[in-house]
């Protein structure tokens, strides 16, 4: 059981012991320094906040404590209820609200939960401002309203559908070429929000879908994290169905992976590499992805006259970097699409429809098309942590070891080998160390990973 603060909001297991796990009292603290944080920003006396969460069964209790700190503080709160990470995100823009909490903890297993922060764009805090909040919380110096002051509470509802709606306006969203493509997909969505959202918008773009863990009660049939290993049961019902292809989601919805035809996987690597592929053949620009994605995307980008930027981990980096290199589409490996025309977020449900266009636009099967990339093969492995483990020293001999191959330190340390590369990183999210290979071939990524372990574990 754990509590992990950070610049990007607080994520823990429900239950326990306060300050070592998510539990009320810590919802109620972090949600305070959040609000009165975004109240020392602004002059305007009337603030909104919206909320929104995914369908984690603890969802509405940490929803409901987070709405109650709020308005205890005068800040006004729009709850949207069971809803996606972008949709929230968007809803911030189209309401013009002054910030927005969404109440999940993304592809952690059914015990988290978490409070992911944004500000009055829409999109994540960059790390000064996150600080600041981590400071306010640990003071604990809060100032409440008094009665004639608390904030006004008002539930909503139809943002998906909002959201969808502007997805579908997106000029290289092609509907029509979509809709005669008479496409039929599997769609699992993990029991949560996805479930809601995604066979929505299939259904406006004339898609046949067929369900699977569609239905939004928090109960996570497999492992949510869109990994290989964790989709048997959908990889098995796109043949069974003879369907185009398979779409799976995380919790809530910012990560895209895809399955092919014959049930193989498409690669939660190459969901962005396809979809900016299509924009980059419409669009001419240029890429980010961080530094634990495939070089895929730089060989795509290239090939398209553009140039590509690796970010350090986390979608704020990512963002805070397509920014400055006016990068037209980026996200990271994981099956984050960010698509600046649309919101600087990841977005599964803009991912969808642009991968659909670009089937749609070339008339070939989701395989040809996962045939026609650079063939790149990714091992992704993790040492637990333990309190006595100095993560920092072991990375920086690792970088004094290695210093001929010019590692690039900006987050953990990135080796990058002629044909392969090694990114080994301490995780935001969770105790663990993160060990990404690229090669090029599964046996090469599995055998530097499997190098790099036995580096790490000499020096423990």
């Amino acid at each position: 059981m754990a509590l992990i603060k950070s610049i990007s909001g607080i994520r823990g297991t429900i239950g326990g012991v306060v300050n070592e796990n998510l539990t009320p009292v810590n919802a109620v603290k972090f949600a305070a320094a959040y609000g009165m944080w975004l109240k020392s920003e602004n002059s305007n006396e009337s603030l909104t906040v919206i909320i929104g969460r995914d369908a984690r069964i603890s969802g509405e209790m940490i929803s409901n404590l987070v709405a109650n700190t709020l308005t205890g503080l005068g800040i006004n709160v729009i709850d949207i209820g069971l809803s996606t990470t972008p949709t929230v995100e968007v809803a911030v823009t189209l309401d013009k609200a002054d910030g927005g909490i969404i109440i999940t903890a993304s592809h952690n297993p059914k015990q988290w939960n978490a409070l992911k922060l944004l500000n009055e764009k829409g999109e994540f805090l960059n790390a000064v401002e996150g600080e600041k909040i981590l400071n306010i919380a640990e003071d604990e110096n809060f100032l409440f309203a008094e009665v004639d002051d608390l904030g006004k509470y008002e539930k909503k509802e139809g943002y998906i559908n909002r959201h969808i709606d502007e997805v579908l306006k997106l000029p290289l969203v092609d509907n029509e070429a979509i809709k005669k493509a008479g496409f039929k997909v599997v769609v699992d969505a993990v029991n949560s929000t996805g479930g809601i959202a995604v066979p929505a918008l299939l259904e406006k773009l004339g898609v046949e879908c067929i369900q699977l863990y569609c239905e939004p009660n928090g109960h996570f049939p497999h492992n949510p994290e869109p990994l290989k290993e964790h989709l048997t049961d959908i990889s098995e019902l796109v043949v069974t169905e003879k369907a185009d292809f398979g779409i799976v989601v995380d919790p809530d919805v910012d990560r895209l992976a895809l399955i092919c035809e014959d049930g193989s996987m498409f690669g939660e690597e190459y969901t962005l590499v396809a979809c900016a592929d299509y924009v980059l053949g419409k669009t001419k620009g240029n890429t980010v992805s961080n530094l634990s994605s495939s070089r895929a995307l730089r060989d795509i980008t290239q090939k398209h006259g553009g140039a590509y930027e690796a970010s350090a981990v986390g979608e704020v980096n990512v963002v805070e970097l397509m920014k400055t290199s006016n990068a037209i589409i980026g996200g990271e490996g994981n099956g984050g699409i960010i698509y600046p025309e649309s919101h600087y977020g990841r977005d599964s449900l803009v991912g969808i429809a642009l991968f659909l266009s670009h089937l749609a636009n070339l008339k070939i099967s989701c395989k040809k098309l996962r045939e026609s990339y650079p063939e790149y093969f990714m091992s992704k492995s993790k040492i637990e942590l333990t309190p006595d483990i100095n993560v920092d020293e072991i990375l920086a001999k690792l970088t004094e070891k290695f210093s001929n191959e010019k590692p690039n330190c900006i987050d953990g340390v990135k080796i990058d080998f002629e044909s392969e590369w090694v990114h080994l990183r301490k995780s935001n999210t969770e105790p663990i160390v993160r060990i990404y290979t690229e090669s090029i071939s599964q046996k090469k990524a599995d055998d530097l990973a499997s190098k790099f372990i036995v580096e790490i574990e000499a020096l423990l």
